[in-house]
């Protein structure tokens, strides 16, 4: 009897070690849509740095126009997402981004809730949802209304816009999006001229003739790999590159939700235009 009760306990121990518990899925699974490409659906955002400062750095103080808010305003040090630690900029606009990071709260796009661009909306700091279909791949940002719409089915660009214009197609389980047509948020204020491109709060930029290449990797169900290749012979000697993870958020009543930074800095960008009393 003994020797019948241990190897009927072997028994059920190696019947459990073979057969999967039903309704747990295997570590590393990759959800899928019914097509049986990677289901990328669902809320996503990063959890790094990377729009204060692509490049590794150390951290500093507030911007001279950030003082009073102290350490709100400090810039963190961050080990940075650019492969091989630095961007490969032309002398000429490596002065210009040296420019840029010394008055950059006068002219981040980003103070003034213009549309970030290609690849910053991606990991400004707040969520932003993938909606999959055959055709096509939209992605919706809760900073300032951003939209985009990627092309499963290659489309010619009927015009530039400020988050280029996206072409898509599967490379294995990798989304890859391929970003051209770039044009500069325009300062609607009379007698402005466009802000540049940029590409983090302390003045790294591109310029119109960028091309990105995205890819978008999972990982498992709730992560993502993000890469982004740059290139722009306006500014940079060669193509780089940036990875970095997204995380899915998986909140139950989780949802994108109206950031109306554009009534937020109204005062900032229009207030000295209203008309005074008396005047």
């Amino acid at each position: 009897m003994m020797r019948l009760a241990i190897t009927t306990a072997i028994s059920i121990v190696l019947l459990f070690s073979v057969l999967p518990v039903t309704g747990q899925a295997p570590a590393g699974q990759i959800p899928r849509t019914p097509d049986g490409k990677p289901d990328l659906n669902g809320f996503w955002q990063v959890l790094n740095t990377a729009d204060w400062d692509l490049e590794s750095q150390g951290g500093g103080p507030a911007p001279k126009e950030g003082l009073m808010l102290g350490a709100v305003s400090a810039i963190p040090p961050s080990l940075g997402v650019v492969e091989g630690g630095k961007i490969p900029y032309q002398p000429s606009a490596l002065a210009k981004r040296n420019e840029n990071r010394k008055n950059w709260p006068s002219l981040d796009p980003e103070v003034k809730c213009l549309l970030p661009g290609v690849p910053r909306v991606t990991y400004l700091p707040y969520p932003f949802q993938i909606l999959q279909y055959k055709d096509r791949v939209l992605m919706v940002y809760q900073y300032s209304y951003a939209r985009r719409e990627i092309y499963m089915k290659k489309r010619e660009a009927l015009i530039d816009q400020v988050l280029g214009w996206s072409n898509g197609h599967w490379d294995g389980d990798t989304l890859v999006v391929d970003v051209t047509d770039f044009s500069a948020p325009p300062d609607l204020r009379p007698g402005k001229t466009p802000i540049g491109n940029w590409l983090d709060r302390t003045g790294n930029f591109y310029s119109e003739t960028l091309h990105v290449v995205e890819r978008y990797t999972p990982i498992d169900a709730t992560h993502l790999m993000y890469e982004a290749t740059l290139e722009d012979p306006n500014v940079y000697t060669r193509p780089w590159k940036i990875t970095m993870p997204l995380y899915k958020r998986l909140e139950k009543n989780m949802q994108i939700l109206e950031f109306k930074c554009a009534e937020y800095v109204e005062e900032m960008k229009w207030g000295d235009l209203r008309k005074q009393p008396g005047k």
